[in-house]
């Protein structure tokens, strides 16, 4: 993937619905090329809408969605959305779970085997590509579905709350796992949580999202470590976004 950039995606004077009143309006909002933007905010207030219809699969009720300056109007191999659920075929081994973004577009064999084991020795599953979704955790199976996921080389990764159906432990684990792999991909991410400290971890900016766009855009202080989490900088972050979620204190989200 080295000589791929990441996409710069654009949101311009958006409303997003499904077909009837829309949840979001107005809604614009830039995403670098390469950075991970993460995008919090009440539950309803259109987070996962603007994620479909960033990969193509929604039409927007007004304004314009645009990567690298073209207008989204379809689904592309540069954007790939990742669900809570691995979605992965249960009849297909981790390593053919993997390969199958490169079989369908018809990479040889031996070079979509090959970029299979990488991924997957990147994500901590060597030597576990013979196992079938079944024998393998939830935590694993998030771990497969990352792999196949960089394994097809899109430009543009969009995640809607990828780790949200995981115990805390495995969670934690899955968020280390994502900052240090992403360090090996150009790719731009969109990454949707309900969780501030997760946002705080993963992202290098937070878009707060509320029923007309977006509420507050917040720099994420760095370097990503779980040790900065109580520093000063990221305290003064987190208030931020809380209060923008409409949150008293720091125990109380909306979710």
């Amino acid at each position: 993937m080295s000589a791929r950039t990441g996409l710069a995606l654009r949101v311009d004077g958006v409303s997003l619905g499904h077909g009837g009143e829309p949840v979001v309006r107005d809604l614009s909002l830039d995403v670098h090329p390469g950075e991970v933007l993460v995008v919090v905010g009440a539950s309803g207030c259109g987070k996962s809408t603007l994620l479909r219809s960033l990969a193509g699969l929604l039409p927007v009720c007004a304004g314009t969605l645009s990567a690298d300056g073209a207008t989204v109007t379809g689904p592309s191999p540069d954007r790939a959305l990742v669900f809570q659920d691995d979605a992965l075929l249960p009849w297909r081994t981790a390593r053919r779970n993997v390969e199958l973004p490169l079989a369908i577009r018809k990479v040889a064999r031996a070079r979509r085997r090959a970029r299979a084991e990488h991924w997957l020795a990147q994500v901590g599953l060597d030597g576990q590509g013979h196992r079938l979704p079944a024998q393998l955790s939830g935590g694993m199976r998030q771990r497969v579905q990352l792999a196949r996921t960089l394994a097809g080389e899109p430009r543009a990764i969009l995640m809607d709350e990828p780790f949200g159906a995981l115990d805390a432990q495995t969670r934690g684990a899955m968020q280390r796992l994502l900052v240090d792999v992403l360090r090996t991909t150009p790719a731009t991410v969109v990454f949707v949580t309900h969780d501030v400290d997760e946002a705080l971890f993963i992202g290098d900016r937070v878009a707060v999202l509320g029923a007309e766009g977006v509420r507050t855009l917040v720099d994420v202080p760095h370097p990503r470590d779980a040790a900065t989490r109580g520093t000063p900088l990221v305290r003064t972050a987190r208030r931020e976004i809380l209060t923008a979620l409409g949150a008293h204190d720091d125990r109380s989200v909306p979710c």
